[in-house]
This record gives C-alpha cells, sequence and structure tokens, in this order.
C-alpha cells in the first residue's frame, strides 16, 4: 500500500500534469523559450508571504548533506540553465531545493544564439537547445546577488548558490583562460560554488578545452586564483563535464581534476546523441544543440557510476533525471548531490518533492 508521502506526491505530480502543464506548454503559441523566460520571470516576483507558503506546501521534507566544505539543506539542485540570471534565485529553496546552480554566465554580455534555439520534444519527454550562453554578463549577476544581500555561505536566499561559468563566445580559445578568470573573480564573493562549464555543445569549440592539457591549464589557474582570493576559505571549483566523452578521454579528465585541487565533478551535459527518441519527435532530430530529459537517463547514470568508481571526488548526478526513481539510481550510483532541469519542466515541483520524500541516499 502506498506510503502518505507517495499519496502526497502523486497528488501533485498529476495536478501539475493534468492541469498546470497543457496550460503552460500553450502559453505564448507554444514557443518554449518565451514560456520558460515568463515562468522564471513569475517565480522571481512571487511575494515572500506566497513564497512562505509554498515553501509548507512542497519544500520543508529535504535531507541535508555536507559536500566539499558546503552544507546543502537538501540534495536536490537547480540545473544550470534553467536560471541564468538568477532572476528566481529567491524561489528555488522554496519549492524544495536544496541548492541552485546560477548561469551559465560568461565574462561579457552576450545575446546567444539566433531563434528558435529551444525545442520541446514532449513524447520523449525530452528538449533539445542551442541556446548559447545568453546571459547578462558575470558582473550584472555579482551586483544582482550583491544587491540581495548574498555573501558565499550566508544561505540568504534560504539555500546555497553555485555559479556556473563559461567561455565568452567571441573570445579566442587561447584566451580562454584569463576569460574564465574574470568571472571567478566577479563571483567569488557571492557564489557558494563554480562551476566550470566546458563542456555545453552550443558555443563554438568550448568541448576542446575537455582535453588533458587545456583542462590542465583551466583548472589549475582557476582554483590557483581562488586560493589566493580567499587563502583559508576558497571557493570550491567543480568541474561539468559532457557525457559523450571516451573512457580514455573521462580517465585523463579525472586525472587533471584531482592534481589542481577540483572540488567534486558534474556529471553530465547534454549530449549531441539522438538516441531514444519518440517516432513523433524525430522530426527535430536533425536540430543542432544539446539533447536532454528522457533519453539521457541511461548514458548520464552510467557515466555517474564510471566516474564515482575511480576517483573519491564527490559528484553531483544531472542528465535525464525525470523520477524519484531515477534520482535514487544516481544516488545508489555514488553521486552525493543531483541537479534536475528537464524533468523539472515536465513534472513540475512533485520531482523534487518525490526525490526529497522518497528518496533514501547512502
Amino acid at each position: 500500500m502506498p506510503s502518505a508521502d507517495e499519496l502526497y506526491v502523486r497528488a501533485i505530480r498529476c495536478g501539475y500534469r493534468e492541469v498546470v502543464r497543457p496550460v503552460l506548454f500553450r502559453m505564448h503559441g507554444g514557443d518554449p523559450e518565451r514560456i520558460h523566460g515568463q515562468l522564471i520571470s513569475t517565480l522571481g516576483h512571487l511575494p515572500e508571504p506566497l513564497l512562505g507558503l509554498v515553501e509548507r506546501l512542497l519544500g520543508t521534507d529535504r535531507d541535508p548533506v555536507d559536500v566539499a566544505g558546503i552544507h546543502f539543506p537538501g540534495r536536490v539542485g537547480v540545473a544550470a540553465g534553467l536560471d541564468k540570471d538568477a532572476v528566481a534565485a529567491a524561489a528555488w529553496g522554496s519549492l524544495g531545493f536544496g541548492f541552485a546552480e546560477l548561469g551559465t554566465v560568461t565574462r561579457h554580455a552576450q545575446p546567444g544564439n539566433p531563434r528558435p534555439r529551444l525545442f520541446r520534444l514532449v513524447r520523449s519527454e525530452a528538449i533539445i537547445n542551442r541556446m548559447g550562453f545568453n546571459n547578462n554578463g558575470a558582473e550584472a549577476m555579482a551586483a544582482k546577488l550583491d544587491a540581495a544581500g548574498v555573501r558565499r555561505g550566508n544561505n540568504r536566499l534560504g539555500a546555497p548558490m553555485g555559479v556556473s561559468i563559461g567561455k565568452t563566445k567571441k573570445t579566442p580559445l587561447a584566451e580562454a583562460v584569463p576569460d574564465y578568470l574574470f568571472s571567478l573573480e566577479a563571483l567569488a564573493p557571492y557564489a557558494d560554488y563554480i562551476a566550470i562549464n566546458v563542456s555545453s555543445p552550443n558555443t563554438p569549440g568550448l568541448r576542446s578545452l575537455q582535453s588533458q592539457r587545456e583542462i590542465e591549464e583551466l583548472t589549475g589557474a582557476l582554483v590557483g586564483r581562488a586560493r589566493e582570493l580567499d587563502p583559508e576559505h576558497p571557493v570550491p571549483v567543480f568541474v561539468k563535464l559532457a557525457p559523450d566523452l571516451s573512457a580514455g578521454q573521462l580517465d585523463d579528465l579525472l586525472t587533471a581534476c584531482e592534481g589542481a585541487g577540483i572540488a567534486g565533478i558534474i556529471a553530465t551535459n547534454t549530449t549531441m546523441g539522438r538516441e531514444g527518441l519518440a517516432p513523433a519527435d524525430r522530426h527535430l532530430a536533425g536540430q543542432a544543440g544539446g539533447l536532454s530529459g528522457r533519453p539521457l537517463t541511461a548514458m548520464a547514470l552510467e557515466r555517474v557510476g564510471w566516474i564515482t568508481h575511480r576517483t573519491g571526488l564527490p559528484v553531483m548526478g544531472v542528465g535525464g533525471i525525470m523520477t524519484p526513481a531515477d534520482a535514487q539510481a544516481m544516488f545508489d550510483a555514488g553521486a552525493r548531490l543531483v541537479q534536475v532541469y528537464t524533468g523539472f519542466i515536465f513534472e513540475g515541483p512533485a520531482l523534487v518533492m518525490g526525490i526529497n520524500k522518497l528518496c533514501r541516499p547512502e
């Protein structure tokens, strides 16, 4: 017989899938990017009394854990890309998230790739995006967090805030290190951790930074600068990896990350593959960009298991987490934390609540 927690999660899920999601998916003529922008804007303008009510309904059961010197009040977080400019940063904790990874931001503000650049594959429970790091820039995010009273470690917004940083598109690959360093320096006073995004498929040449020589130079520079900025408590630096790497490439990257003093690994980003699409969605397979959601579930889980068996670095599992059972599989594979994006779009807050209430890590 289902427990009271399971029945509650089922009820919230049913309400979202049968009532809320159909309305959301029809807004703005069904344009996924405009709908996404409206959702994030709405969350960012919810008044504090309403956020308190939302938290009482959805976000009270969380499983705290300490990872990389950070106290996370819960193990499920917002993946990078959902809140690029910290618009809804104050709302994520109330929705049950234990942390949020804001961004990806770059040194310079940039518009991203031409539209359309976001495609929803409903039957496949997937998304293809080629957003291209559209964001207002690292300094703008730093100013926004500063105005909100955020300082690293103070949990001013109810949960830790990590920030994903990437390379500005116009910056040559040869100048990638100072580009990333600028963003780290701007955000280190505010971010609970920094995530180095070298794995997005939507910035030309970015994934070449995952070669061993390039990652050694980049991670060494960023970790070293973090230690210079705060010798006693440097901001932890994580690296986010692509799922499309070979075993040999992953081995080389893990060796480089361990040598540089990286705090942890985020696995994985979106995939360039198109396996697992439903027949009704295959006409979108030719769209350029990274694929996320249900088709990535098995691949991301396999990569997380592979990584955790080869390194003692903590791992955040992300990719294809569409149900609490998917999150439990990530925990069973050795992930200390998980992140969701596409699953949140398709399943709503019931997914977060279900992971908090029903998953049993370690």
